[in-house]
């Protein structure tokens, strides 16, 4: 039986968390909406899925390598409030409480670090193979799906939960891999991260084009070698015009998987869970809802 690894994608979590819930303050008066809707989520996920280890990872603050290549990355999204980013300390000290390790890098997303934390686990590969799920608030992840990685993501609110595998995902964008997610944002472009894409090509053209070529890489090369007699004059106008701009787009829209984060699998350990000193915390925080969905028996973090 294969052992499972769940990695937590914490500022999507944190950001949807806070975003669904109405204000919520601790009995100290602090708020804590995105740490009930976080804990909600994570101990929900833990129930359904039943990882043997968790690691959680993290943006930092500063510019990111992306930041540095295109300054205007992300530039149109409108900064979260305060009271958001004061909730992830908290959440990190719930983290602690957990024993789950937190991973994270100056200079890179989140996304990055999940990714080279998927890359790193397949490639030190134990038996059984190790399954992972990527417990995240949005859609980012879904490129990393393959055979042995899932996306435990949300669809409504904080209870409405559905699990992507590489069918799921293709379901999803109508006949399109998970490799292929990277190249559909390169043509299409991506509003929230303001990755500029083929202007004039939306989303079911962008699908089309990658159904019948694959990838960007092969789409290009069938233009330029006159293998493409069914397009429309438009379309491969477009195409032509913003070729520098696609390839771009995807240099953007790239996951790193080879951060350099010091991460081995054979590093995560049985744990013990301290059940009275995580009670103790959320009933501190007003938590008291939450502490029946804590996972049953005193150990769920498994050995690899």
């Amino acid at each position: 039986m294969s052992k499972r690894l769940a990695i937590i994608d914490g500022n999507a979590l944190v950001h949807r968390a806070f975003h669904a819930l109405p204000n919520l303050t601790s009995p100290d008066g602090k708020p804590v909406n995105a740490v009930y809707g976080f804990l909600l989520v994570f101990l929900g996920a833990i129930n359904e899925i039943k990882p043997d280890h968790i690691v959680a990872t993290f943006d930092l603050p500063g510019p990111t390598f992306r930041k540095e290549m295109y300054k205007e990355y992300k530039s149109k999204r409108v900064k979260a409030s305060q009271e958001l980013y004061d909730q992830i300390p908290i959440i990190k000290e719930m983290l602690e409480i957990f024993e789950v390790p937190i991973f994270e890098k100056q200079g890179f997303e989140a996304d990055d670090v999940i990714g080279t934390i998927v890359n790193l686990s397949l490639k030190q590969q134990i038996s059984p193979k190790v399954e992972i799920f990527i417990i995240t608030g949005d859609l980012d992840a879904l490129r990393l799906v393959n055979e042995n990685v899932k996306v435990f993501t949300l669809r409504k609110g904080l209870k409405d939960t559905i699990i992507y595998d590489i069918e799921a995902v293709r379901e999803k964008y109508d006949g399109l891999s998970p490799e292929q997610l990277t190249d559909f944002r390169a043509l299409r472009g991506d509003q929230s991260d303001n990755i500029p894409g083929v202007t004039g090509i939306g989303e079911k053209t962008a699908i089309e084009l990658l159904k019948e070529f694959n990838t960007l890489e092969e789409l290009y090369s069938a233009i330029k070698e006159l293998r493409t007699p069914l397009m429309k004059e438009r379309i491969k106008n477009l195409l032509s015009q913003s070729e520098e701009q696609a390839f771009f787009s995807k240099k953007l829209a790239e996951i790193n998987i080879n951060v350099g984060i010091d991460f081995n699998l054979k590093d995560c350990k049985k744990v013990k869970l301290d059940k009275k000193k995580i009670i103790n915390k959320f009933q501190e925080l007003g938590f008291f809802s939450l502490i029946k969905r804590l996972p049953e028996g005193d150990v769920w973090l498994g050995e690899f």
